[in-house]
């Protein structure tokens, strides 16, 4: 998502990751427009118009105040690269096959794991405590 902040002179925009979904496309661009729909930005506080155009990959919000128009642009976008991502998890052997007339032993006994609690998460799907949070291998 990229919208406009500040106002007057300080006006400018910023982009945000409002969520990662695993699925197609076209899943991504319900989920997009559900958000552009609903979105309600700080700016302006008195809205006198509300415009939301379907472009490409995405959507384009403008929003007409009193003075000024705000506008916020929401794109469906593909993650190439993360210079962040947290590191892939262990790759799990692969299972013994036996050979004719053998046994495979069976395997170890794994160690009990720690239930964890389940993850907080906003109406939205998205985690209130990112995942990276408190994380020591991240600087």
């Amino acid at each position: 998502m990229e919208t406009t902040v500040g106002v007057g002179e300080r006006k400018h925009a910023e982009a945000y990751v409002l969520a990662h979904l695993e699925g197609t496309r076209e899943d991504a661009l319900v989920e997009l427009e559900r958000r552009a729909r609903n979105h309600t930005p700080e700016h302006p506080r008195s809205p006198k118009r509300r415009r939301l155009f379907r472009e490409g990959d995405g959507f384009l919000l403008v929003i007409d105040g009193a003075w000024q128009s705000f506008s916020t642009r929401f794109t469906v976008a593909e993650l190439l690269d993360d210079s962040a991502a947290p590191p892939p998890p262990p790759a799990e052997a692969e299972p013994e096959v036996p050979e004719p007339g053998g046994t495979v032993p069976p395997p170890p006994p794994s160690p009990p794991s720690p239930s964890s609690p389940p993850v907080e998460r906003y109406a939205d799907g998205v985690p209130v405590r990112p995942s990276w949070l408190g994380r020591t291998d991240v600087q």
